[in-house]
């Protein structure tokens, strides 16, 4: 099978890594990957969450990077939410189940979710994320290995799909305009996008 059998290329920031010494992928919000070569796949989290999923016995795996949407009407708020989510994870891991992942080895770590967007909004979008995605992977009986979630502080994770491996550092003393304003545009993005059938933000 070839290389671009087992990968979908949904975020096209291909690098080599050199301290690392390996091929890598950053991952920007409302984008994912999914592989089953031996790299590295990056991706730095504010308020957003990344799941990290891998069949433990192919090795292919998959990052996602996103977050709920977050609009300010009441009613379907919560089902819209929680139809994005589901989209953001179901494309993700149906990718994978093409590249020859089998739905019962699959395994998860979690990351993100940190309350970095003081005043974004009047609910804490980092909790909101962290609830959903480990709620999402309960329902789905996905087993969550390891997680990293909450908190106050970015995060740059590195996950090695083909061994499960997971790098996380906390950014707590990195000037982290870019990361705010990162997740700030993509959440207007997402509130300004009507949620119905079709998610297609990413």
């Amino acid at each position: 099978m070839s290389d671009h059998d087992y990968e979908e290329v949904l975020s096209p920031n291909l690098y080599f890594d050199k301290k690392l010494s390996t091929e890598a992928v950053k991952i920007l919000p409302g984008e994912y990957y999914v592989t089953g070569r031996d790299m590295a796949l990056v991706t730095v989290l504010g308020s957003c969450v990344a799941a990290c999923i891998r069949d433990r016995v192919s090795g292919v795996g998959g990052m996602n990077h996103f977050m709920l949407p977050d609009n300010k009407v009441r009613g379907d708020l919560l089902s819209k939410s929680a139809r994005y989510g589901a989209y953001a994870m179901e494309i993700m891991i149906n990718q994978m189940l093409k590249c020859g992942a089998q739905r019962e080895n699959l395994e998860a770590k979690v990351f993100g979710g940190g309350n970095v967007l003081r005043g974004f909004t009047v609910t804490n979008v980092g909790q909101s994320n962290s609830a959903f995605v480990l709620d999402y992977l309960e329902t789905e009986r996905i087993d969550i290995v390891a997680q990293d979630l909450l908190g106050n502080h970015p995060r740059k994770v590195y996950f090695f799909p083909a061994t499960g491996r997971v790098l996380v550092k906390a950014l707590r003393s990195v000037h982290n305009d870019t990361i705010i304003e990162r997740e700030r545009t993509y959440g207007a993005r997402l509130r300004e996008s009507d949620i119905h059938g079709d998610v297609e933000l990413f």
